[in-house]
């Protein structure tokens, strides 16, 4: 907004200062050329009157005048000198007059200098409460983005961790189910061995044979629970490590029924 608004109070008009800096400048100007002009008058009189007091002189000296003439000349004289001394009155007036003005608008000059002052210093004293306010926050800015930033690494380590954790009791829960199945699988193959042994005897070996081949689709079952069990705890630990949530639930075991 600067230059483009009245400055108040001390224009009614945007460029009011401009316009009195101007005429100050303008009454200045005419008042150095009134005393130029004043001076040039004065020194033209001058050499005026000492002309005529020559010539004056030289009449006598040279040839007898009439009284006539020496009459005329000095009325003459008279007249020229009051013309002068008129003219010098009035341009004396005209700078007493300018010189008055010139004074106005210095004085008017001044007060607009030492307002301008004030405001200038009102203008520092602001943006030095901005500065160290502005320095202020910029700190606590600073603080608070080292707190985030440890608060983040935390965070992260937290995640690993938990990540970690959930990764381990799902490895439990797995070792768990497979040893329980494998388990069973050791206990039919131990079946199967025993009937074979007992299937020696012709007179029972048609039943024992029944016996075996449900011991033998008994252990196919369970081998494939068995690989349904470690191949959906391997999933849901693929997906914990990579960052997914809500994975840690045991996997759903179909009991097997033995023969």
């Amino acid at each position: 907004e600067t230059n483009t608004l009245p400055f108040h109070p001390f224009e009614n008009h945007q460029g009011d200062i401009l316009r009195m800096e101007k005429e100050h400048q303008v009454l200045k100007e005419k008042l150095q050329e009134a005393e130029e002009k004043f001076e040039q008058l004065q020194n033209r009189r001058l050499e005026e009157i000492t002309a005529f007091e020559e010539l004056l002189k030289k009449s006598v000296e040279e040839t007898e005048v009439s009284q006539n003439e020496l009459d005329w000349f000095h009325q003459d004289s008279e007249a020229q000198l009051k013309k002068w001394q008129q003219e010098k009155k009035e341009n004396r007036d005209n700078l007493k007059a300018l010189r008055s003005t010139a004074k106005k608008h210095s004085e008017t000059n001044e007060r607009y200098l030492k307002a301008a002052d004030d405001k200038e210093k009102q203008y520092h004293e602001c943006l030095n409460t901005f500065l160290e306010t502005s320095n202020k926050f910029a700190n606590e800015k600073g603080k608070l983005e080292e707190l985030i930033k440890k608060s983040q690494g935390d965070s992260q380590e937290c995640v690993k961790r938990a990540v970690k954790a959930e990764v381990s009791v799902l490895q439990t829960w797995k070792e768990t189910e497979v040893w329980k199945l494998k388990g069973t699988i050791a206990k039919a193959e131990g079946n199967i061995r025993t009937l074979k042994a007992l299937s020696s005897s012709a007179s029972t070996a048609p039943v024992l044979k029944s016996q075996i081949d449900l011991w033998e689709i008994f252990i196919s079952n369970v081998k494939k629970q068995l690989e349904k069990v470690e191949a959906e705890y391997e999933e849901k630990i693929e997906q914990v490590k990579n960052g997914a949530r809500n994975c840690l639930s045991k996997v759903e075991i179909v009991d097997v029924p033995s023969p």
